[in-house]
């Protein structure tokens, strides 16, 4: 019978296994092509291995909006296949980020192919507009890709006030509590000291923002769940 390895030990033989694939897919698909490693057991530095430039990473770089998305959701995250997003320098990128779980179904990493088709999708537009055909007004979203966790959690607390299009002290307490309710889905709170992060980028105290996540957390829990 087969020695069965520690939940750890497994986890990083899964990791050591995944490394030559990284490089193997690039080297199919090309210079367009970037394939990276994530361990989430270290999201300040998840980035374990990469092959190819699309989003500018490195080793030991950070995990970006939607590898914290994908924490947040703990076991019951699912794969995010064939889907769109734009770098912050305009770059539009057709992604996939497959899961690795052990033999437990715990989640503990990911494997992400990033394909830039900018060229692909500009040569599209110059084809429809030749043809006739009107250009597709869907406009995926921007998501912060970076080595640096701090620039990632300060890129999406940004997003989050663009799009409510007032600063703090103009928001009222239900879009606060909104606020901190969309940081903590997207498993900004998963990082360390991202709490008072948020505070200093928000201007509030760092008592004020655990207390609004309290609240945030208190709100949407299991009724029964509910202090």
């Amino acid at each position: 019978m087969a020695d069965v390895l520690p939940p750890e030990a497994e986890r990083d033989a899964i990791i050591a296994a995944l490394g030559p694939v990284v490089d193997g897919i690039v080297a199919t698909f090309g210079p367009v092509c970037e394939v990276v490693l994530h361990d989430y057991r270290r999201p300040e530095k998840s980035v374990v291995a990469i092959a190819g430039e699309v989003t500018g990473r490195t080793v030991g770089g950070a995990m970006s909006e939607i590898g914290m998305r994908m924490v947040a959701h703990g076991d019951t995250a699912a794969d995010e296949l064939n889907y769109l997003t734009r770098t912050p320098a305009g770059k539009l990128v057709k992604s996939s980020t497959m899961l690795l779980r052990d033999s437990g179904g715990t989640v503990f990493g990911a494997l992400c192919v990033n394909l830039d088709v900018t060229a692909l999708t500009q040569a599209h537009t110059l084809l429809g507009a030749l043809a006739g055909t009107g250009p597709d007004t869907a406009e995926p979203p921007t998501t912060a890709f970076g080595d640096d966790i701090d620039a990632v959690v300060d890129a999406i607390v940004d997003a989050h006030q663009l799009r409510q299009n007032a600063s703090w002290s103009q928001l009222d307490r239900a879009q606060r509590l909104e606020l901190f309710r969309g940081l903590d889905e997207r498993g900004v709170f998963a990082v360390r000291r991202a709490v008072e992060q948020v505070a200093g980028r928000l201007g509030i105290s760092r008592a004020s923002a655990y207390n609004y996540l309290a609240q945030a957390r208190a709100a949407t829990a299991p009724e029964g769940d509910r202090p």
